[in-house]
């Protein structure tokens, strides 16, 4: 089965291989995927400067979700997933693994 290598498949793979780093480097940190999937919460500067010391990967990860447009900050200044984040992340994951209700 020949290997689909157009440009929006490898961004594609390169952005969901940056999602699955994304939520294991926010456990890691003690955080939950709800830290990034709810809108009005999000990653202040803080928590993203704590993400970046602790792990070399994520700023090269932060710069694939946010030129994908996956990833923006909010009102409040915060990282958050954008709509079409939070659907690759739930398609990936299922949305039960970051419900909220």
């Amino acid at each position: 089965m020949p290997i689909d290598t157009t440009p929006n498949t490898s961004i594609q793979r390169s952005l969901r291989q940056c999602l699955s780093n994304a939520a294991f480097l926010l456990y890691q940190q003690g955080h939950v995927l709800e830290t990034i999937t709810i809108p009005f919460r999000g990653l202040d500067s803080r928590a993203l400067r704590q993400l970046r010391e602790a792990s070399r990967e994520w700023p090269a990860c932060q710069r694939v979700l946010e030129s994908s447009e996956a990833a923006a900050y909010n009102e409040q200044g915060r990282l958050v997933l954008t709509a079409m984040g939070r659907e690759l992340l739930f398609d990936m994951f299922g949305e039960g693994a970051a419900d909220c209700a």
